[in-house]
């Protein structure tokens, strides 16, 4: 039996298998995937996003058990930054939510960025797919947690919820590089905490400068995870978001940019692999390099001579 079937029928092993291979861009990957698409597009899919500290990894945890307690499969993908040195990741997250491993209708996978932008890793995109293949019914992306570089979960995912913190010294991070705008739900988590009601009013007020009519208006919720609070009231504001995208058509939409986008990034990466292996050895890298350091050369005439000999040779 292939490892495509037996992701299909629920084999755990052969899940991190798979996982791994995409993660180190092994040559079965692509075409396990290939065979794995079709079974895909029925999972829905959670963004979590906020600086660091605000309790993601607790809100998650808490979120996956009231899902658990509908009978609901859940995926969650935690992005940790990588080490510069190894490329390995933290793993923090999946340590935080340790409890959660012993249940067979939770699949948790850490991962690093191995320094990709926009506080995912390169390879989200085909895990959300191995998880939604997987049989998962809803799939939680937590994010770096780096700040203002998180907007590319919006891409991805169905729902995304932005989470804030009373007490931060900088008043509402989010605000910066509208940021705000990616958020579909709002939670002020740790809301027992002093300065919580100046919070949820600055959101509020941002919120209320950039609403438009007829569109989605973010609710901003109250949370405390640690001790469970809040937790029912958020699971349900994303099942009414989900619903108001199917009802509303935007779900289509959103699927439509998704894939899009999934697609000409693999033809952007498939399209430079390319174009290294044929056109550049090792010592004319080195050789290109050192002309720009030099400052005889700039690096967009030496992509432009590169782009137009590639071309040349088709």
């Amino acid at each position: 039996m292939d490892l495509a079937e037996k992701v299909l029928q629920g084999d755990r092993r052969a899940v991190a298998r798979l996982i791994t291979e995409v993660e180190n861009s092994g040559k079965l990957a692509g075409d396990i995937l290939k065979a794995l698409h079709g079974r895909t597009g029925h999972a829905h899919i959670i963004g979590v996003t906020g600086p660091p500290g605000a309790g993601k990894s607790t809100l998650i945890d808490r979120l996956a058990k009231s899902y658990r307690l509908l009978n609901k499969k859940i995926g969650i993908i935690a992005i940790d930054p990588s080490s510069p040195f190894t490329g390995g990741a933290i793993l923090g997250d999946r340590i935080r939510m340790s409890d959660l491993n012993t249940d067979p209708g939770v699949y948790i996978r850490s991962m690093g960025t191995r320094g990709h932008l926009g506080g995912l890793s390169r390879a989200t995109a085909d895990v959300v797919k191995i998880l939604d293949a997987f049989g998962m019914d809803k799939i939680i992306i937590e994010t770096v947690g780096a700040g203002q570089s998180e907007v590319e979960i919006a891409s991805m995912a169905h729902t995304t919820i932005l989470v804030e913190m009373p007490g931060l010294g900088d008043d509402i991070q989010t605000i910066k590089a509208g940021i705000m705008e990616i958020g579909d739900i709002f939670v002020v988590n740790k809301a027992d905490r002093q300065g919580a009601d100046r919070t949820e009013l600055e959101l509020r007020a941002m919120l209320e400068l950039q609403s438009e009519p007829g569109l989605w208006v973010p609710p901003i919720l109250r949370t405390v995870a640690s001790s469970n609070e809040g937790i029912t009231s958020l699971r349900d504001s994303i099942e009414i978001h989900y619903s108001h995208l199917t009802s509303s058509g935007n779900l289509d939409k959103h699927n439509y940019i998704r894939t899009k986008q999934e697609f000409l990034s693999i033809m952007r990466e498939e399209l430079i692999g390319l174009v290294i292996q044929s056109e550049l050895s090792e010592s004319q890298l080195d050789g290109i390099i050192m002309s720009i350091l030099k400052r005889e050369s700039d690096p967009h005439t030496e992509v432009s001579r590169i782009i137009q000999r590639f071309s040349a040779n088709r």
